[in-house]
């Protein structure tokens, strides 16, 4: 039996509630968005409900420490198709044993999940130190981002604390929504972009007249600081990989 859900957290949630109701023997989960029907093969299609969910959840927290409720949530953050399954199948695991059971690691689920969850868990770190904003005309710090994980959900206290007196929004493009600060509080927002602007940068005439002159500036500082005789190629990009580049000043050089 294959459970097909809508690829949301409380679908993940709801089906692992199905799976006990229904006393099913042998069941594998799968998104929507991948499944291929089999031949002599039966599958359900599981119906998000949120207070199905929600048990669910309650339940996780009561019988994993919360290291392991962060990890469990971080896997399913990571997107990666195979990674929904093994949440679904660790859910059933842990149920099924007594306390502590997430301390096996020589099951295959518990060692899938802190995989998983160490990958996001690097991306997070990588965006919240790589990330450089863009002032905007109408005073707001902007900046467009393509994580490899959808990490924005992990990365919203940091950059509300650190950055609590200015607004700022950090968009998600491949997944196409972002979050708002607006010196109060962090919400979720889509934005309809024009079209030729859905890039990382906003459009030149977008941005406040001394955004120019700040990267300038950053820019001659970095070449001055960097002392060529010391440089070590392979050394810097195993801390900053060429994919993050992107998203720093100082290497949009001229």
């Amino acid at each position: 039996m294959t459970y097909i859900f809508d690829g949301s957290f409380p679908g993940l949630l709801t089906a692992v509630f199905e799976h006990f109701e229904r006393k099913a023997a042998k069941v594998k989960l799968k998104a929507a968005t991948v499944f291929q029907p089999e031949a002599f093969s039966e599958h359900l299609y599981v119906i998000t409900d949120s207070e199905k969910a929600d048990r669910v959840w309650t339940g996780l927290q009561k019988k994993i420490k919360r290291d392991w409720i962060r990890k469990f949530y971080c896997s399913y953050l990571s997107e990666i198709a195979e990674a929904y399954d093994h949440l679904f199948q660790f859910a059933i695991y842990i149920f099924q044993n007594e306390a502590g059971a997430e301390s096996n690691y020589g099951n295959d689920h518990v060692i899938a999940l802190s995989k998983y969850a160490k990958s996001v868990e690097r991306e997070k770190h990588r965006m919240e130190a790589f990330i450089r904003f863009q002032h905007t005309a109408d005073g707001i710090f902007y900046t467009g981002v393509d994580p490899d994980f959808n990490v924005l959900p992990l990365i919203s206290n940091h950059f509300k604390n650190r950055y609590a007196d200015q607004q700022w929004i950090i968009y998600d493009l491949k997944r196409k929504y972002g979050l708002h600060y607006n010196l109060d509080t962090v919400e979720e927002i889509t934005i309809d972009f024009s079209k030729g602007t859905n890039s990382k940068n906003p459009d030149p005439i977008l941005l406040d007249g001394k955004e120019e002159l700040y990267s300038v500036l950053w820019k001659d500082y970095f070449k001055s600081a960097n002392i060529v005789a010391r440089k070590n190629t392979k050394l810097h990009i195993r801390h900053v990989p060429k994919r993050y580049w992107k998203y720093l000043t100082e290497k949009q050089l001229s």
